[in-house]
């Protein structure tokens, strides 16, 4: 009990230093993917732009299994109805295995939202729809994704705001076969962003930016000739204890943090797929017992 409880004040205070001094130069870790004309970068602050003609996006340059990725983001500032800027981890094919977020832009004077979503083997429709305790356009905030084999943490400022547990005893697939890039995108989504797409994108507002800085993967990274049992192997610690998402006490929330999701999906959720009867006629397999 007690190495354990040492245990877990050296990885808050780990990650407390790494939030510090642990981030990277955006070309250290990622690479503009389209619209490169689009893709600025300047005083460690990177800024995509969407305009009438193109959004744009940027990859990580490796890929990874497990680990945590955390990137600042400053949301669009005013009028933003229509527009979506993402980021997100994705393998590759039609089988693959996604974690997003979606931040959906709002016309002035109505809250941001953020949208998260999980894709297994292919299959999605796993939508969770919350506000924001914040305006995230007047300033930078932290946005993370930890992954490891009992766990996909989405975190808001090291806040919890969605979690979705391992339950293959219970024949439920969860995502950890294939190694994730890690995205980020800005696109014109008016048919169903704002309002379900009753509000269109003024381009008069036009052009819009997302801002980054704080560019931070603490992950496995995988070869790219590497097989997926190959870059599990890898990436898993098995009876040593090599990898810290690896260490029991990452297997589920700390007691705070599972009061921080109890105050986060109190206050702050607007739309549960796991709740939405009409969609579902029989509730998710994993949305049981969770």
């Amino acid at each position: 009990m007690a190495s354990s409880f040492i245990y877990l004040i050296t990885v808050f205070f780990l990650s407390a230093f790494l939030a510090v001094m642990g981030s990277s130069r955006f070309d250290e870790l990622f690479q503009p993917s389209w619209a490169l004309d689009h893709v600025t970068y300047e005083s460690e602050v990177l800024k995509l732009k969407l305009d009438n003609y193109s959004g744009s996006g940027f990859s990580s340059k490796s890929k990874y299994m497990f680990g945590k990725t955390t990137v600042q983001i400053k949301l669009i500032e005013g009028d933003s109805a229509g527009t979506v800027t993402a980021f997100y981890m994705s393998s590759d094919g039609p089988t693959h295995n996604e974690f997003d977020f979606e931040f959906l832009g709002n016309t002035t004077g109505e809250p941001y939202l953020v949208q998260t979503n999980i894709y297994v083997n292919g299959v999605g429709n796993r939508e969770q729809r919350l506000s924001l305790w914040f305006d995230p356009t007047v300033d930078f905030h932290s946005y993370s994704i930890l992954w490891n084999q009992q766990q996909v943490v989405f975190m808001v400022d090291e806040t919890p705001i969605r979690v979705y547990r391992n339950k293959e005893k219970n024949g439920i697939p969860f995502p950890k076969d294939q190694a994730m890039g890690v995205y980020s995108s800005i696109w014109n989504a008016d048919d169903w962003a704002t309002q379900g797409g009753r509000v269109k994108t003024d381009w008069t507002h036009a052009p819009f930016f997302s801002s980054y800085r704080g560019f931070e993967i603490d992950a496995c990274e995988c070869p790219s000739v590497a097989s997926p049992a190959d870059n599990f192997k890898r990436c898993s610690s098995g009876g040593a204890t090599q990898y810290w998402w690896d260490h029991p006490v990452m297997s589920e929330l700390s007691v705070h943090q599972s009061h921080q999701l109890i105050w986060v999906k109190a206050n702050h959720m607007i739309y549960d797929y796991c709740t939405d009867y009409a969609r579902f006629s029989v509730s998710p397999p994993e949305c049981k017992g969770r």
